[in-house]
């Protein structure tokens, strides 16, 4: 609409009066239904469909929407206050002890009262008979989670004082949620920013899939994300943001702690952040509801007849809003009253008592709860709640509101003195001013208020469960097919992977706990069988004829589906992996997710996640297919693994592997599964399988143990008098032995040992190693497994399709020289023969540089080392030991 047509004041009356005449006789359903009838109507006619995505300014529920509290909000506040000045006091004595202990005391006085009132009224405990709430925390905000739990009992003010020390006892409170660090508390890690609104999203939509197969009947908890403003910067915030409307997941609340900052200034300073993601989310369509002033304001709004002070309110940029309210509400209302005289003269006529009590929703109890309950008001849709709060609300002149304010870690005693006092905290001045920490006796109405809230929403908050049921895991022989060779046909590892899962999917003990997941390449790694045998999950289930339906492996969806496909979409994925992986916890349920992905896009794309997953004990397996720098050729630089290996090496609870032959794979998963579902273990495993097809012996006796070990030979690969050992991984294990046959036409003999992870040797060792220097009282060294196996000390020479630095972390323990082939750099696009002989780890180099080495030793006559050069020619590309 032009700025230049002038409406007729009348005419716009009549509108007014009409559309209010409707809303009071018809309602707001009715009302909605009748104005989406007629803009359908005007766009029908050719006009535009406004494409406003923006409301007002102001709260979505208006002064006559108010609801009660269940209980007095006298109590609450009281003990809000309390829990506020102790998350102060508990941040302020860690700096004490020492500086560089940090913390954060702003973040919780913003988002203090989204989380008071959740925690009295709304996040449902363990033994809620509608089960127990999911909930993400900002993360800076923990030292008022901890404070609140101080005030529950759950605490004492020793462990309060452990905040951030948590190397001398186990009673430490982490800096942020971790779960690995608090088993029993936190329910998952949020602080690495925007991790926590993708998690929360495929988290809901577990909860959906685990209904959908019957598994739980269809339940009523909520997942709660409490994220910043600024943290929506981050594309994982934003990403995924229209699957959950596709999925109707109303089982989703976010709660968007809108203070206008990150950390070093304001989010949108030219703008206004909350319009922005009001945008957004009612774009991606969300139930959008904005919670911008506390009751106060009411008043302010409702004697605003001609609308002067909403277009003042919509006008104002954020950053302009920050630096007014920092000084108050009254330096805001002069802002508006320089601008405009009509409201410097209405304004005029309030009480300055009456001003100061002008504040952000964010900060009102009444109102939240309002929006809360809301919220928890399932209507088909997401739910995100933007709740608009001060930074620092209550520290003072010089924190609150302040750019700096993120970074506050410590205030003089006057400020805290000036802090306790606000908040009617009854110590003296010299004990605010250290500053101790204050809890009322256990019969204080105060902390029995909370304590009969908690009661009343099945215990206490937050809490994870670290128990669960172990599965019936079938032996090694639900993998058969895979101990046996394969005859005359080639194939792959990849294929063999399917071929085990086909097996645990068919197994009545063990098939109901299986979840298969994918991003989009079901038919490249060969899985397109389970669309068929499984179906894909779909909540609707499939409302239309697939084009490929009269095939045998058609694309079939399904609400009881098994596989999750999650598009091309790697970070949604791992969030469903993430999901699966720490269901046992979550919702009692253990299932045991098989992820599979090109390697090049799992640790290296979504590192953040998986480093995550590690730390909220998830359990389950990684999958990374077309593994290796020369293994899945053609494709190229940015789709050639030789790294995945080293990036998951530093993730502590991760077990690596990279196998060569079907058996080996069966014997990790078996593992694997035994390991995390029987035995209960907190960890995950990688396991890389490749494309490449090629000929599977059948398992030797006695293997099992070097396959998990690391490492193991059998007595064909050890030939007599052997003058070398040549270790190799995964595909390049089939190079070695190649190798092994030039280098016997050369009177060579060679002891050859697959290894299937060079990560898990590596920790052995450094664990032995560790044991030998600290424990004194043990009365022989302890020998790593690869130095016991290595013990003769002849040389010792590995390639792998991977960087060589895979390989190298076993060299403090190999007793003999050593030296490492492997693929370093970027990847290229040609053949498998031409990339192996272009990076080094072909049969004919491995056979040189064995020669070489063994020349240099005197151990091979010069002459032998001419043939043998003469022989490989054609297929040295490069002498890796000169490159």
């Amino acid at each position: 609409m032009s700025k230049s047509i002038k409406l007729d004041s009348r005419e716009i009356q009549e509108w007014r009066d009409a559309l209010e005449d409707v809303l009071e006789n018809q309602g707001q359903n009715y009302t909605q239904s009748l104005m989406d009838t007629v803009v359908s109507h005007w766009t029908h006619l050719g006009g535009d469909s406004f494409g406003h995505q923006n409301t007002p300014y102001r709260n979505t529920y208006v002064e006559k929407d108010n609801l009660i509290l269940p209980e007095s909000d006298e109590l609450g506040q009281e003990a809000f206050k309390i829990t506020l000045w102790n998350a102060m006091a508990m941040v302020v004595r860690a700096g004490k002890i020492g500086s560089e202990l940090g913390g954060h005391i702003s973040t919780y006085a913003s988002i203090g009262s989204l989380y008071q009132v959740g925690f009295d009224y709304f996040f449902k405990g363990d033994k809620h008979p509608e089960g127990q709430d999911l909930v993400f925390f900002q993360g800076h905000s923990s030292p008022g989670i901890y404070a609140r739990s101080h005030l529950e009992g759950r605490f004492q003010d020793s462990e309060l004082n452990l905040f951030r020390q948590e190397t001398q006892t186990e009673k430490g409170l982490s800096s942020y949620p971790h779960p690995w660090l608090m088993p029993e508390y936190w329910q998952f890690p949020t602080v690495s920013m925007g991790l926590g609104p993708m998690q929360a999203i495929y988290t809901a939509r577990w909860l959906r899939y685990l209904e959908g197969r019957g598994i739980h009947s269809k339940q009523q908890k909520n997942v709660w994300a409490f994220c910043g403003d600024g943290e929506m910067d981050e594309p994982e915030s934003l990403g995924c943001i229209s699957m959950p409307v596709r999925e109707k997941l109303d089982n989703l609340i976010f709660v968007i702690n809108c203070n206008l900052q990150r950390l070093d200034g304001p989010v949108r300073g030219n703008g206004k952040i909350m319009q922005e993601l009001e945008r957004i989310f009612r774009g991606a369509g969300w139930r959008v509801l904005k919670l911008v002033w506390n009751s106060a304001w009411d008043k302010l709004l409702r004697d605003d007849q001609d609308g002067r002070l909403q277009k003042a309110l919509d006008e104002i940029v954020d950053g302009q809003y920050q630096s007014l309210i920092s000084q108050g509400p009254q330096a805001l209302l002069d802002y508006f009253s320089k601008k405009d005289t009509v409201l410097a003269e209405r304004f005029a006529g309030y009480k300055q008592d009456f001003i100061e009590q002008l504040a952000p929703g964010g900060h009102d109890p009444v109102k939240i709860y309002t929006v809360y309950k809301k919220a928890v008001t399932r209507e088909g849709k997401p739910v995100v709640i933007l709740a608009h709060t001060i930074k620092g609300y209550g520290l003072g002149k010089g924190v609150m509101a302040a750019n700096t304010t993120h970074q506050q870690k410590k205030l003089q005693s006057d400020a805290m003195i000036a802090y306790g006092q606000n908040l009617h905290i009854p110590i003296t001045k010299e004990a605010m001013a250290i500053p101790e920490y204050y809890r009322p006796n256990e019969n204080s109405p105060a902390i029995q208020h909370i304590k009969r809230c908690r009661e009343n929403l099945g215990g206490v908050f937050p809490s994870r469960k670290c128990s669960s049921e172990a599965l019936s895991i079938p032996g090694l022989e639900i993998f058969k097919e895979l101990l046996q060779d394969t005859g005359t046909r080639e194939i792959s590892t990849t294929m063999a992977f399917v071929r085990g899962l086909t097996a645990l999917l068919k197994d009545p003990s063990i098939k109901e706990r299986i979840v298969p997941i994918v991003p989009d390449e079901s038919r490249t790694f060969g899985m397109e069988g389970l669309f068929r045998q499984v179906g894909i999950y779909a909540s609707t289930g499939q409302t239309y004829e697939p084009v490929d339906a009269k095939q045998i492996m058609y694309y079939r969806e399904a609400k009881d589906g098994q596989l999750l496909q999650e598009g091309i979409n790697e970070a949604g994925a791992v969030c469903s992996w993430m999901a699966a992986a720490t269901s046992y916890t979550t919702c009692n349920t253990p299932m045991i997710p098989f992820y599979i992905y090109y390697s090049m896009f799992g640790f290296q794309r979504v590192g953040d996640f998986l480093w995550a997953a590690a730390d909220m004990r998830a359990r389950g397996f990684l999958l990374g297919a077309t593994a290796g720098r020369t293994t899945l050729a053609g494709e190229g630089l940015q789709h050639n693994d030789g790294h995945s290996h080293i990036l998951s090496s530093v993730v502590p609870n991760c077990k690596s592997y990279d196998p060569c032959f079907h058996y080996e794979l069966a014997v990790i998963m078996k593992k694997g599964m035994d390991e995390m579902y029987k035995d209960l273990k907190d960890v995950f495993y990688y396991v890389t399988v490749m494309n490449e097809n090629y000929l599977h012996p059948s398992m030797p006796k006695g293997v099992e143990g070097g396959i998990i070990q690391g490492m193991y030979t059998q007595p064909r690969w050890r030939g007599p008098d052997h003058q070398v050992h040549l270790l190799g991984s995964g595909t390049i294990l089939i190079e070695v032995l190649k190798a092994v046959s030039i280098l016997a036409k050369f009177g060579i003999n060679c002891c050859v040992w697959s290894v299937t992870s060079f990560t898990e040797l590596a920790r052995e060792g450094q664990q032995a190693e560790r044991e030998n220097v600290f424990n004194s009282c043990q009365k022989s060294e302890k020998t790593s497994y690869v130095s016991e196996c290595l013990k003769d000390g002849k040389l010792v020479i590995a390639a792998t399709d991977y960087m060589r630095a895979y390989a190298e972390q076993i060299r403090p323990f190999v007793p003999g020289d050593y030296t490492v082939l492997g693929t370093d750099g970027f990847g290229r696009s040609d053949t498998r023969k031409a990339l192996r002989s272009y990076f080094g780890v072909n049969a004919q180099t491995i056979a040189y540089v064995t020669a070489k080495k063994l020349s240099l030793k005197q151990k091979v006559s010069p002459d032998v080392l001419k043939k043998l050069a003469k022989e490989c020619a054609h297929d040295i590309g490069h002498d890796p030991l000169t490159r």
